[in-house]
């Protein structure tokens, strides 16, 4: 039994420390609640007076009330200095133009067929060729209708003959009635007859320009100057009249009119004008409305007004010396319908909502209010309090209000220097393009550092050469992403530091050769590398090490590019130690 209680008394003292520990771990965390929560108190009231801050200060600076002096910077000027882009007020003329959608059309079109049928010989033309009027386009067997002119040319001279011979009968016969020798019944029938061989002559003669006629007509002729379409009928076809495609189509483009609708509001302005002997001058543009393809006047007015869509159609006719108009092309048509001279004119761009904001002399902006009138180009009239030279907004508007500071740059220098970007971000996707696949894949792989020092080393070769190879590319890019580049100095400048030595051996007469090293000496040292380091090459991967590369085979070359930095030079430092004097000259290990 006492021995029972010894045993468990010790059972109360570790229940009441486990007690103590539990009550221990009790308080602590509601010290660390109760400090949570008064954190969580103290930052709710910071942002309490922080919101009310805020608000009484924008009341105190709303829209229509001024910023401050103290007050900080904001997106609407203030303490702010904003750049804005400005252009000049100027007084000049401006046209009033009516803008149009037209479709050019030929001044005459003609489908070019045979006149007679036969067997096309010859195709003297090449589709699209501009021709002149007259030009022989094609030919067809002529043999048919050259016999048929010479049968009809053979039947003239033979009644020819036979009135010849009828009038000097009848020359006998009125000799012969004159002395009373002859009936003059016989008399009047030879000269029946003779009017007869004359009318048979007649259409004798009839028949041979007939054939002359139709013979010619064995070479297709174009009838009026114009550019030629695409050949529909080939040599060795038989063409005639009848066929609907005929030989080829012709286009009379110089000049060439355009067909374009425009508001009959502009109806009694233009026909004035027109009465009155004045020229409608109107320009096409292109389809984006950047280049001006040509300029004409009007010819022509439609007969009566479409009363779907309140317009009247207009012609236009337009030169067309450099043949740059073709029927049917698509143009953007602009009308000139009135001159207004001397009145004050804006940058397009310098007016927003009927406003535009005037820069002053104190380098601050304020708002004028304007009557915008008619736009040409990019420039439009306006009335309003603007005097001739000053100054308004074109670019920035969005970020200015009443008073606003702001500082004028020039628009060209912003323009020029985003091209000079986009130039660059192009020289730079080209170069990126000349590179081999495997350099590519290489720079991607490189650190931001190693990139930028390969592509100056890449830059300075191509500035140096003019070009370089890509067995060179290559292996500059094995060496940046190698890392051997620069700590493998020494053995770049081995044979540098040993190239002049050499001839002067090669010169010198042979002396004795070094004693062999000891298997466990260390390797004999680099020669120092001369004090005139103008004959080194450039920065980049050193002849020994490429020439290395250059021998791997390309499994072992991709396992030595997997290598750790300094694994990889401890490798390529023991592969050049291994190399014979004669492949590598005296060439020292890689540092």
């Amino acid at each position: 039994m006492p021995l029972n209680r010894s045993l468990t008394r010790p059972q109360r003292p570790a229940r009441l420390q486990s007690g103590k520990l539990r009550w221990i771990s009790a308080l602590l965390l509601a010290s660390v609640a109760l400090a949570a929560v008064g954190a969580g108190a103290w930052w709710w009231k910071q942002r309490q007076d922080a919101a009310a801050a805020a608000s009484a200060g924008g009341a105190a600076t709303g829209p229509n009330a001024a910023r401050k002096p103290g007050s900080g910077p904001g997106r609407f000027g203030g303490g702010n200095v904003q750049p804005v882009s400005v252009g000049t007020v100027q007084r000049g003329d401006v046209r009033v133009v009516v803008s149009a959608i037209g479709t050019m059309s030929a001044r005459a079109t003609a489908v070019v067929r045979a006149k007679v049928g036969g067997e096309l010989t010859s195709v003297r033309f090449k589709e699209g060729d501009e021709v002149r009027a007259g030009q022989v386009l094609a030919e067809i067997d002529a043999r048919s209708y050259q016999a048929a002119l010479s049968q009809a040319q053979g039947t003239l001279q033979r009644d020819q003959a036979l009135l010849k011979n009828a009038q000097l009968d009848l020359k006998r016969y009125q000799d012969l009635l004159a002395r009373d020798s002859i009936a003059s019944q016989q008399v009047d029938t030879q000269a029946a007859l003779v009017r007869q061989l004359e009318g048979t002559v007649a259409s004798d003669q009839a028949q041979v320009d007939a054939a002359r006629l139709q013979l010619s007509y064995t070479q297709v002729t174009a009838p009026f100057a114009g550019r030629l379409g695409l050949r529909q009928a080939d040599r060795g076809n038989v063409v005639g009249p009848s066929d609907a495609n005929g030989i080829v189509t012709i286009n009379q483009v110089r000049p060439i009119d355009a067909a374009f609708s425009v508001p009959e509001a502009h109806l009694p302005q233009m026909r004035r004008r027109m009465a009155a002997g004045e020229e409608l001058s109107v320009e096409l543009w292109d389809r984006d409305s950047r280049r001006q393809l040509a300029k004409g006047r009007v010819v022509a007015l439609d007969n009566a007004i479409d009363s779907a869509t309140g317009t009247i159609k207009v012609k236009a006719a337009f030169a067309n010396e450099d043949g740059a108009l073709y029927p049917n092309q698509f143009v953007n048509v602009r009308l000139q319908v009135n001159l207004l001279q001397g009145v004050l004119t804006v940058p397009a761009t310098a007016v927003q909502n009927s406003y535009v904001y005037l820069v002053q002399e104190d380098s601050t902006v304020t708002q004028r209010r304007i009557r915008v009138g008619v736009t040409d180009g990019d420039r439009v009239s306006v009335e309003g309090e603007l005097r001739e030279g000053e100054q308004v907004v074109t670019d920035g508007i969005d970020r200015l209000r009443e008073g606003a500071k702001v500082a004028v740059i020039d628009a060209g220098a912003v323009t020029r220097a985003d091209q000079a970007a986009q130039d660059q971000a192009a020289q730079r996707r080209a170069f990126m393009a000349s590179l081999p696949a495997d350099v590519r894949e290489k720079l991607q792989k490189m650190s931001p550092e190693e990139r930028r020092a390969f592509l100056r080393e890449r830059r300075a070769q191509m500035g140096a050469s003019g070009a370089a190879a890509p067995a060179s590319a290559a292996s500059a890019a094995a060496s940046s992403a190698s890392g051997v580049g620069a700590p493998a100095a020494a053995p770049a400048s081995a044979p540098q530091a040993s190239a002049a030595p050499q001839q002067q051996r090669s010169e010198a007469p042979p002396r004795a050769a070094a004693p062999q090293a000891s298997p466990g000496a260390a390797p004999p040292a680099a020669p120092a590398a001369p004090a005139d380091r103008s004959s080194e090459p450039p920065r980049g991967i050193p002849p020994q090490v490429k020439a290395l590369l250059d021998q791997m085979p390309a499994d072992e070359r991709a396992r030595v590019m997997a290598m750790p930095q300094e694994e990889r030079r401890a490798y390529i430092r023991e592969r050049l130690q291994q190399q014979p004097p004669s492949q590598g000259g005296a060439a020292s290990p890689a540092r």
